[in-house]
């Protein structure tokens, strides 16, 4: 008798979406939670090679928790391909200049590094206060992560 594997079609993708509050939680916490529900992971038909995940809405990422001296040690580069183009920024001035930038960057970083990556990083949608426009798709709150 042989098994069958159940391989998921796309007809059968039902998308939600979830809102997260991240004031006062840590980051990283709270980045891989994010990750984890923007892959798919929360669900039993979890596909590696799909785009399973959900939409995630997180609001008041100016309130994120960064715990011992990380504002003034973590350094953000970006470099332009130019000589001389190599650009440093502490936390602290990317989270005075825009606080989406470290939460965007956290969850970026957890999620694979091709085009999965990056269909997955448009459904998340960062706000840096407690307001958002996307009333209108119910967002719930977070499933449970399992740890």
């Amino acid at each position: 008798m042989f098994m069958k594997t159940h391989t998921v079609k796309t007809a059968d993708i039902k998308e939600r979406w979830y809102v997260v509050d991240a004031a006062n939680r840590p980051l990283g916490r709270l980045a891989s939670e994010i990750a984890n529900v923007l892959r798919g992971k929360h669900h039993p038909e979890f596909s590696p090679h799909l785009s399973l995940g959900d939409h995630v809405v997180v609001v008041n990422a100016e309130k994120i928790s960064i715990s011992g001296d990380k504002l003034e040690k973590k350094l953000y580069y970006r470099f332009s391909g130019y000589p001389g183009g190599l650009k440093v920024r502490s936390m602290r001035d990317v989270i005075e200049q825009d606080p989406t930038q470290v939460v965007h960057l956290a969850v970026r970083r957890m999620i694979p590094r091709n085009r999965l990556g990056r269909s997955l990083m448009k459904k998340l949608k960062i706000y840096s206060g407690p307001d958002h426009p996307h009333a209108a798709q119910k967002p719930q709150g977070m499933p449970p992560t399992g740890y």
